[in-house]
């Protein structure tokens, strides 16, 4: 976590500190495509695409699965499928969103495998403090009023941070299909979250 202190001029010189997580600056698109075309054949790649999506990948696994040690398992598997591309064109889409397309792909196949595992499960997470639990517990809760298509594109476009255009290729949709569907959902949870206040 990096700090800035930002200081004022006032009665008492007041002084007041901002905390941020440190982000990865995101890679150009043909760096990543790079590093998907040598994954198969380079641990280097393998493990800077890892460090770069793995947060996207397990908030795509999680959106589908709501469960935090399945979404886990297909982090894992989701990059040992990656070792495994035996094409990989650049001409066809960027790389982020091919990456979390395998992801949505691994975390539908893993939910039907052990649907029966996950009835209604709570979120498990291990945040910093009481509060992050808590407002994971409130946002998985919330998230629970959208219907499955509607989650994953809420968890596409604020946690993953695609774009509309990479979300319609991710979900197989038309631009304006994932676009109606955000909107939706937006109105959804916000009713929602006015009602709990």
């Amino acid at each position: 976590m990096d700090a800035e202190t930002h200081y004022i001029s006032g009665g008492d010189g007041a002084i007041f500190t901002v905390f941020s997580h440190e982000r990865t600056a995101p890679e150009a698109d043909n760096t990543v495509n790079e590093l998907i075309i040598s994954c198969p054949t380079s641990k280097e790649s393998l493990s800077r695409l890892y460090t770069m999506f793995k947060d996207n990948v397990f908030a795509v696994a999680f959106g589908i699965t709501s469960d935090y040690h399945l979404s886990e398992d297909c982090v894992t598997e989701t990059f040992v499928r990656l070792t495994q591309v035996k094409r990989f064109s650049t001409k066809k889409g960027d790389g982020k969103g091919f990456i979390l397309t395998i992801a949505r792909n691994v975390a539908l196949e893993f939910r039907r495998r052990y649907k029966r595992d996950l009835a209604d499960n709570i979120i498990q997470s291990y945040g910093e403090t009481e509060k992050t639990v808590e407002d994971s517990i409130y946002i998985n809760q919330l998230l629970k009023y959208l219907n499955d298509i509607q989650r994953q594109t809420v968890i596409l476009k604020c946690c993953a941070e695609l774009t509309f255009k990479q979300i319609a290729k991710v979900m197989k949709c038309p631009e304006t299909t994932a676009k109606s569907r955000y909107k939706k959902a937006i109105i959804i949870l916000q009713e929602k979250a006015g009602e709990d206040q």
